[in-house]
């Protein structure tokens, strides 16, 4: 099933973020695809507010950090960025397994990178620039 999104702006991104969040109930493995700059973490932002996890301002890009964790009532949200990251040995080294829990929802930017999430995911969010400003947002889920 899959269901495509229009924003026009990284404020109505933020604002589809909070509404995916009822969408993503932990747990929940999701890969997030598009090219940089094209409003990933932008999204996690809304996401994450989505779940009382962090405020908008408190999320940025885990591209240095590879894993930066939120904590809400409902669900630990877990952002982890892989463009960095280019072989087997050096994932296994951010104990993605132990993140794995009843509550958690992990959103992680190119993941598409290694098979095994590709293949363990719940849910692909696609996010495609349209112009300067807009987004088409695709969520598929098996």
């Amino acid at each position: 099933m899959a269901r495509e999104f229009i924003t026009h702006s990284s404020e109505e991104t933020v604002a589809l973020g909070r509404e995916l969040a009822a969408m993503l109930a932990p747990p929940k493995l999701v890969v997030l695809r598009g090219e940089l700059g094209a409003g990933k973490t932008t999204l996690v932002k809304g996401i994450a507010e989505g779940f009382r996890a962090a405020s908008e301002e408190d999320v940025t890009s885990p591209t240095f950090t590879l894993v930066h964790e939120y904590r809400g009532r409902s669900a630990t949200v877990y952002h982890i960025d892989l463009y960095r990251v280019d072989t087997p040995r050096e994932l296994e080294t951010l104990a993605i397994d132990d993140l794995i829990g009843e509550d958690s929802v992990l959103l992680i930017e190119w993941g598409e990178k290694f098979p095994r999430f590709e293949r363990d995911r719940d849910v692909e969010i696609t996010l495609e620039r349209i112009g300067e400003n807009g987004r088409r947002i695709t969520v598929s889920s098996e």
